[in-house]
């Protein structure tokens, strides 16, 4: 497995010995001049309130591209169209073990809608916004570094 980042280690696991992995899609939309679209986690999710790039969970036999557009039509009322997978990170949280496979994404159609009740903001960086959920932070160095 790649490298894992640990967030929380204080905090007690949910599961004892070999965690599953869940894997996530997520969607870095970014507009024409460089911002880039953030939301909180909906309440009643873990770190409610905390911004990141929309997305979600794989269901069974989706790809990363199905499930990212599946998920930000039912998140934030959005169809993706140009869409590649950019890059991946492993991270533990106390309430489950994820694998983030980031997308960019430059263009889609709709207009935003939080469907979950969550808040959006374009940003750039540095960002505005806090606090900004910890499996969010690599892609905003990533970005800051100019990573392809």
């Amino acid at each position: 497995m790649e490298d894992v980042k640990i967030v929380d280690p204080e905090l007690a696991r949910t599961t004892l010995g070999q965690r599953p992995v869940t894997e996530v899609a997520v969607g870095i939309l970014i507009r024409s001049n460089g911002d880039f679209l953030m939301t909180t986690r909906p309440a009643g999710k873990a770190y409610a309130g905390y911004w990141e790039f929309p997305g979600g969970k794989l269901e069974a036999n989706e790809t990363v591209i199905e499930a990212l557009r599946r998920e930000l039509i039912e998140e934030i009322g959005v169809v993706i169209e140009d869409v590649g997978i950019w890059r991946s990170s492993v991270v533990d949280y106390p309430h489950a073990l994820v694998r983030l496979t980031f997308c960019k994404i430059s263009a889609w159609t709709g207009q935003l809608h939080m469907r979950e009740s969550q808040q959006f903001a374009w940003q750039s960086l540095p960002v505005q916004v806090a606090p900004v959920l910890a499996g969010t932070i690599p892609v905003l160095q990533w970005l800051e570094n100019g990573v392809n």
